[in-house]
């Protein structure tokens, strides 16, 4: 893959409202927060956005509310590299909305509304399907309608275009869809919920990439939180660890690796160097509050790494 490589990305965008408190409240406590505001969220756009600023040749197919927060979230993926021809207006309904608590930890819990997200159905994947079948790659998340998901992955697969499949939030998912993934990217939790096995170690993390390997996928990435990322190629796995660094607000971090990593991989980078990458510029993010905000401009994570040495 080159330079001029083709990314398409395909998932949610969301209004995301941000309250932070000392602690999560408990069922019938109300926390006092301590402080509160409005930023653009959503999985895909995150990782529309971790990938644009990046330095990735990208498209984004995804559905907004014909609202005024719908519009100035369009303008300002236009801003960060994106090309927003595939984003659609949705006449009678909002854009959609996430509600996040942050913790004193940095650590968050998040409901979401899908609003304008469930109009990304596939009839409008096929609409805008020459996006995909011109990109050298497809990176998905599970805040979109399976059924889309579904007919964009099998879309990708006709016209040779990778598929990589961020499967958050943590559902579980057909052996049709899985065979069609090429690298997926769970979390712990995530991974469970696809495997049934707990993932609390190293081997753990080497028995779940191991299931679905057996489901036809490649490339298994666990995401491990602190503890940096188990990657497993053909069933040879290792831990790459990630970078130390003060977290304020951990929300985005998964999305920006998403985004950072596919990105290197589109440029050509080997897969243990595209996670390096992933993991500065997750570093970054965490250090910052809120989900775009928060995420990191090419020259950054290049600076990061040079430190790093």
């Amino acid at each position: 893959m080159s330079k001029n490589a083709k990314l398409a990305v395909l998932g949610s965008i969301n209004a995301d409202h941000i309250l932070n408190l000392a602690h999560f409240p408990r069922p019938g406590e109300t926390v006092i927060g301590q402080k509160y505001q409005i930023a653009f969220g959503g999985k895909g756009a995150n990782q529309a956005v971790a990938a644009g600023r990046a330095g990735a040749n990208i498209a984004f197919i995804a559905c907004v509310g014909a609202d005024d927060i719908g519009e100035r979230i369009c303008q300002q993926l236009a801003q960060d590299n994106i090309d927003t021809h595939p984003v659609e207006a949705v006449e009678g309904e909002s854009t959609g909305v996430a509600m996040i608590f942050v913790n004193g930890e940095g650590e968050n819990n998040i409901g979401i509304y899908s609003g304008a997200n469930a109009a990304l159905t596939p009839q409008y994947v096929e609409r805008h399907q020459q996006v995909i079948a011109q990109a050298d790659a497809l990176l998905m998340q599970l805040e979109s309608p399976l059924d889309s998901v579904l007919a964009a992955a099998t879309l990708a697969r006709q016209h040779q275009t990778r598929v990589i499949l961020n499967p958050a939030p943590a559902t579980k998912l057909s052996d049709d869809l899985l065979a069609l993934i090429d690298i997926i990217t769970p979390n712990e939790t995530e991974a469970e919920i696809l495997t049934g096995i707990a993932v609390n170690n190293d081997d753990d993390a080497a028995r779940a990439a191991a299931a679905l390997h057996e489901k036809g996928i490649a490339t298994v990435l666990i995401t491990l939180g602190r503890r940096g990322v188990w990657l497993s190629e053909n069933g040879k796995g290792q831990r790459i660890a990630g970078f130390e660094v003060n977290a304020v607000d951990t929300i985005a971090a998964g999305d920006t690796f998403n985004g950072a990593f596919i990105t290197a991989r589109l440029e050509g980078k080997a897969m243990h160097d595209a996670v390096r990458f992933a993991h500065a510029a997750a570093a970054i993010a965490v250090t910052r509050s809120g989900a775009q905000p928060s995420v990191p401009w090419r020259a950054e994570i290049d600076d990061f790494l040079q430190q790093q040495g």
